[in-house]
């Protein structure tokens, strides 16, 4: 009987980080990222939620100003909170990896949001997306370290 509750309590520890849930929010919450950013390398094109959904197109460019990498972002509400996915490829749409990066919502409040990748595709750890005056910065952590992209409002909102 012992061994059964404690097998038993540790198939429910196992389970419990499968059923939670991040913050409440609806995709309606991200409205703000709506527009287009870019600086010298890398522009990004949010579209306005819709359908449980929103989404940007992004592409990055080398120093010689050739693109080097096209990124398609969707957000979508699941259950009561959000999930980013995304997937990059190199120029000639030759996919950098299999299958979608899936990010949980982790923290939202007022223009900013972040995510954490579930760990199922290598890429990025965490993905913060905030907008201070016609600034939207994108903060990167990576097993590498962590950095800031710097974007300036060209149109939206």
């Amino acid at each position: 009987m012992r061994r059964l509750i404690i097998s038993s309590a540790v198939v429910l520890l196992v389970s419990v980080p499968a059923f939670a849930q991040g913050p409440t929010a609806k995709v309606t919450d991200l409205a703000w990222m709506t527009g287009h950013y870019s600086s010298a390398t890398l522009e990004e094109n949010w579209a306005e939620p819709k359908g449980g959904s929103i989404a940007s197109l992004v592409r990055g460019m080398g120093r010689d100003g050739a693109m080097n990498m096209m990124e398609f972002i969707v957000v979508e509400e699941v259950g009561d909170s959000l999930v980013l996915r995304l997937k990059q490829w190199n120029p000639g749409m030759d996919a950098r990896y299999d299958g979608f990066q899936v990010m949980a919502l982790t923290a939202i409040g007022e223009n900013k949001v972040s995510f954490k990748n579930n760990g199922e595709v290598a890429g990025l750890d965490e993905l913060s997306y905030s907008l201070a005056g016609d600034t939207f910065t994108i903060s990167v952590k990576t097993g590498q370290g962590e950095f800031d992209i710097p974007l300036t409002r060209q149109s939206g909102h």
